[in-house]
């Protein structure tokens, strides 16, 4: 099938089109779109079908309806990656514009939500692709004994103290920052996270922003991984890339992290300031024990690659007649 991805952010590109492109399809991104080109690439490629995904720099609200336009003839497939915080705000709204075929949404319990809504919908979670989440040696640049890579968030954290990434946060971060241990920190915004923290991350360990295809380089020359989590029902894009690239991981004791992997076998988990303490300590001291617990998290994450998510996804559609 040739498959046209009307995208151009790094992060959407080198994920999903890869799986497809795998499993055999023809697969073209659009790169920036303008009100010309949308629908001459369409037009030209002729796809079996149009995805796309999130809130990036295609989709806004201009764009959105040189989409809807350029997309009656075809059938146009929506990943919501923001769901479920925007959902209201954000994702219902572009629905509203753009009337997609069929939506593929992060939540679980949001399937139903569209569905009644007369939206055909399933779930479809992040993944990996091994060409870009892998383990490289570790980079001089790069190593660390604790690392996170995250953005900070802080005006949605501050907007919303329920949300619990707060909680993730202050769970894996915070007695971290508490007791002056240092952690290597790249990332947008945590120079503005003292509201959400309590404490000012010294400067010295703001790494700042990192390029997304570069990201599995601390991964790989990171001693442990800290990963804050956004919900108790579903994982970060990064736990998934993080294991793939061969990271040590602790982050949240939710449900979501124990349905899809064994923790202190592939994993580590931490439910409360004092254990995140205890288990950096236990861990940087102990190589062997964390080198046995990587291997097995990445090989744990490899039926999580983007082939068997495109895989899914066809069968989704064939099911909804689509195609």
């Amino acid at each position: 099938m040739k498959i046209l991805f009307l995208e151009s952010s790094p992060i959407w590109l080198n994920g999903l089109p890869h799986g497809f492109h795998d499993l055999g399809h023809e697969v073209m991104a659009s790169g920036p779109l303008t009100k010309e080109n949308t629908p001459r690439i369409i037009e030209q490629f002729s796809p079996d079908f149009i995805f796309t995904v999130g809130w990036g720099p295609e989709q806004s609200i201009t764009k959105q309806n040189w989409i809807r336009e350029s997309t009656k003839k075809a059938k146009l497939i929506y990943w919501a990656v923001e769901d479920p915080h925007f959902t209201s705000v954000y994702t219902l709204p572009l629905i509203k514009r753009m009337r997609p075929d069929f939506v593929f949404t992060l939540a679980k319990d949001l399937v139903h939500f569209y569905k009644n809504r007369g939206i055909p919908s399933e779930h479809l979670d992040f993944g990996f692709h091994p060409a870009i989440h892998r383990k490289v040696e570790p980079i001089a640049d790069f190593k660390s004994d604790i690392s996170i890579v995250a953005n900070g968030y802080p005006l949605v954290l501050q907007e919303s103290p329920n949300h619990f990434r707060n909680e993730s946060l202050r769970i894996l971060l915070k007695p971290l920052l508490k007791n002056n241990v240092k952690v290597n920190i790249w990332g947008r915004h945590w120079d503005q996270m003292k509201p959400i923290l309590g404490y000012s991350i010294p400067k010295r360990s703001i790494k700042g922003h990192i390029g997304y295809l570069d990201a599995n380089k601390v991964y790989s020359s990171s001693n442990i991984i800290l990963g804050p989590q956004n919900y108790k029902t579903q994982v970060t894009q990064r736990t998934y890339e993080i294991l793939a690239s061969g990271g040590f991981l602790i982050t949240s004791d939710t449900p979501a992290i124990r349905e899809l992997f064994k923790p202190g076998e592939e994993i580590i988990v931490s439910s409360s300031p004092e254990e995140t303490l205890e288990l950096t300590k236990y861990f940087l001291k102990n190589q062997t024990e964390r080198e046995k617990i990587r291997k097995q998290g990445q090989l744990a994450v490899q039926p999580h690659s983007y082939k068997n998510r495109a895989s899914y996804i066809i069968e989704c559609l064939k099911k909804a007649k689509m195609i």
